[in-house]
């Protein structure tokens, strides 16, 4: 009787270096799609690698560089780089302070789904922005995941923004892929509060002695008298900001206009051009001519 010992090979995580470089290196067309977001283009040797390891999906990986001790986290885009690199955002290299042809150490990741996040702008003309947390999470589509202290960058009408990563939950470093999560947003980089000046005990009372009074029989709305069923009477003494609204003027027509001209009409009084006498283009009311049918003195 024969027994036979099966030991199996641990499953080894994906654990390797490349030579990184930027998205522009990128043999062929201009790929912009990779710049807006947080993924990176590996060679396909990586994905047999990773198709037979028992790894968790999506595919997120940890990016490192040894050299200066900083790490963030991404997803992958497509597998059609070169053997040996991969291609990353600009902004992606910046914040792992790489150079171009630099050696980046990369290896597979498992992040919490992501509950909230917190960014901050870096200039102030985000503020200008009609809708801003729109405009951030129609970006983060192209993202996979965040790490705390980024610096991301996002393109919005053709005009890049970019956002420091000052918090996220439940850990440092999460996936943002189909998740439902909060975004607040922190003051942009430089930004002042309005200075709150209280108003001086002159500018907050209204000066009525450069206000020319109506004449006391002149019209003001509401300035009607009530009766009540009661037989009691109420004051109806108008405030002083009532009498300092100016008495309605009546207009008169212009029948004489002609479209596409302007006229410009002085505001001096006609009685004072003509000393004291009224014009002949002087209103007046219930000066105007009828006409009957009846002819007077007629057959």
């Amino acid at each position: 009787m024969f027994s036979f010992n099966v030991f199996h090979e641990p499953v080894r995580p994906f654990n390797t270096q490349y030579r990184c470089y930027s998205v522009s290196m990128l043999p062929g067309n201009e790929r912009r799609d990779v710049e807006k977001g947080g993924k990176i283009i590996m060679p396909p040797s990586s994905l047999d690698h990773l198709a037979r390891l028992n790894i968790v999906y999506p595919m997120l990986f940890k990016l490192t560089n040894k050299k200066t001790n900083r790490c963030t986290h991404c997803g992958v885009l497509e597998f059609v780089a070169d053997e040996g690199k991969v291609y990353l955002p600009y902004w992606m290299m910046r914040n792992l302070l790489l150079e171009e042809g630099g050696m980046l150490h990369i290896e597979n990741a498992t992040l919490p789904v992501a509950t909230f996040s917190k960014f901050q702008p870096q200039t102030e003309d985000f503020l200008d922005i009609t809708n801003p947390k729109a405009v951030l999470e129609n970006a983060l589509r192209n993202f996979a995941c965040l790490t705390t202290g980024d610096l991301i960058a996002i393109e919005y009408n053709d005009k890049i923004y970019e956002f420091l990563v000052l918090e996220t939950k439940p850990q440092k470093a999460v996936s943002i892929i189909e998740c439902d999560m909060n975004v607040e947003f922190d003051a942009p980089v430089g930004y002042k509060e309005p200075e709150h000046r209280p108003a001086t005990e002159e500018e907050s009372q209204p000066a009525f002695t450069d206000v020319e009074l109506p004449p006391p029989d002149s019209f003001i709305a509401f300035r009607g008298k009530g009766n009540r069923l009661d037989g009691k009477t109420k004051g109806t003494e108008l405030p002083v900001a009532a009498l300092n609204v100016p008495p309605p003027r009546r207009g008169i027509p212009d029948y004489d206009y002609e479209i596409g001209t302007l006229r410009f009409i002085r505001t001096t009084k006609t009685e004072e051009i003509n000393n004291g006498k009224p014009s002949e283009d002087s209103f007046a009311a219930f000066s105007g001519k009828g006409w009957t049918l009846r002819q007077k003195g007629g057959n």
